[in-house]
């Protein structure tokens, strides 16, 4: 499941894509923005893999926003003007959508999102298989975590909280952050503030998983990906 978000200051631009996103499968709209500015939160926050950005908007264009990003997701531009496409193509957006956009249009630049997107997670997955551990700074020394050993991660604010061995281990730094650090073929995040090993799920139900006796909540946003999951290995 590809996640998404669109920012345009026009909300009929926002609807259309909204609309389109609904018909194609394995596409998630996680939100929609009018400022790239409210964007931002979301995008440091959330887990975004898709982003519809429309270029001439005020207070920042879409390509000064995209410049200010320390990594950013994969990006198609949405504008009415032409003059852009060059200097797009030269941030390596995916795709330059001229308005109005023909839903047509539209899919051809989602599949490029997506082969794009299909290659990243086939090179993390290779580069994954000779990692089980990470090292994570806490209390003045770097601690090693061991993947087998990790129950589950819990975000709290600036830190996390680590469930491994017998007491949990705290680190400064945000659940996405330690989250990019984990391979995904063996983790998952199942909320905006628990991350789970796979391997370490004892049952799920609909709005929880069992973790070594602990229930822990599942977030409506990443229910579909869990499902997915399980889905595949039954």
């Amino acid at each position: 499941m590809i996640r998404c978000i669109a920012i345009d200051d026009e909300p009929l631009a926002l609807d259309i894509i909204e609309r389109y996103v609904g018909k194609i499968p394995d596409l998630q709209l996680a939100g929609r923005f009018t400022s790239a500015l409210k964007a931002l939160d979301s995008l440091n926050k959330n887990d975004v893999d898709l982003l519809f950005l429309d270029i001439q908007m005020p207070e920042i264009s879409g390509i000064q926003f995209l410049k200010s990003l320390k990594k950013a997701p994969l990006v198609v531009f949405t504008t009415a003007y032409e003059n852009y496409a060059l200097e797009s193509y030269d941030l390596d957006v995916v795709d330059y959508l001229l308005k109005p956009i023909p839903f047509e249009r539209f899919v051809k630049a989602v599949g490029k999102a997506q082969e794009i997107y299909s290659s990243q997670i086939s090179k993390l997955s290779q580069s994954e298989q000779a990692r089980d551990f990470i090292f994570v700074r806490s209390e003045y020394q770097m601690v090693k975590i061991n993947f087998d050993e990790v129950l589950y991660i819990e975000g709290l604010k600036d830190y996390v909280k680590i469930f491994c061995g017998p007491k949990p281990i705290f680190s400064h730094q945000n659940l996405k952050s330690i989250e990019s650090k984990l391979p995904l073929s063996q983790f998952i995040r199942i909320h905006k503030s628990y991350i789970v090993p796979i391997r370490k799920i004892e049952s799920v139900q609909k709005s929880a998983v069992r973790i070594g006796g602990q229930e822990i909540p599942v977030g409506d946003m990443y229910k579909d990906q869990l499902f997915r999951i399980v889905n595949e290995g039954s």
